[in-house]
């Protein structure tokens, strides 16, 4: 008997749970993000000692940003020997955000380009070269390269 009871307790709380379901339209009710885009824009080429401005262009389901609710700059050495505090980006109208720095010691740099629009936020980094490489540069770039081509050998 206890048995009987036991299997009709759990059809009956099956029966109220089944019909607890989700609309299906539920998805809609959630707002969908529209993603943040930036194209970092280097110079062709820096030299030391010489100010360099550096551009970020700003889109948003293709409509370039103005007024970007934020755009910072952060830079630094590869080795570690140099780093940048962040620094808010100049607005330049039509989406476009730049800095401007003078690079005073060769060598491998990183930017990344920290951004926010309503709600989506992307920060990209890339790599750029002032003056010449050292060797400890170079075989960290030539290290990273290898990494890579073993990778994707790894996923044939």
């Amino acid at each position: 008997m206890r048995k009987y009871i036991c299997i009709s307790f759990i059809l009956h709380v099956s029966l109220l749970l089944s019909a607890c379901s989700l609309d299906q339209d539920v998805a809609n009710l959630y707002k969908e993000e529209i993603p943040l885009e930036v194209e970092i824009i280097l110079p062709q080429s820096f030299s030391d000692n010489k100010q360099e401005t550096i551009e970020a262009t700003l889109t948003q389901d293709g409509k370039r940003i103005t007024e970007a609710d934020f755009v910072h700059f952060e830079i630094w050495k590869q080795d570690g020997s140099l780093k940048y505090e962040m620094e808010e980006a100049v607005e330049e109208g039509n989406g476009m955000y730049s800095i401007t720095k003078k690079f005073d010691r060769n060598g491998l740099y990183y930017i990344k380009v920290h951004a926010g629009n309503n709600g989506s936020v992307i920060i990209p980094q890339k790599q750029f070269i002032v003056g010449e490489l050292s060797e400890s540069e170079l075989n960290f770039l030539q290290k990273g390269l290898q990494k890579q081509v073993e990778s994707h050998e790894q996923h044939h």
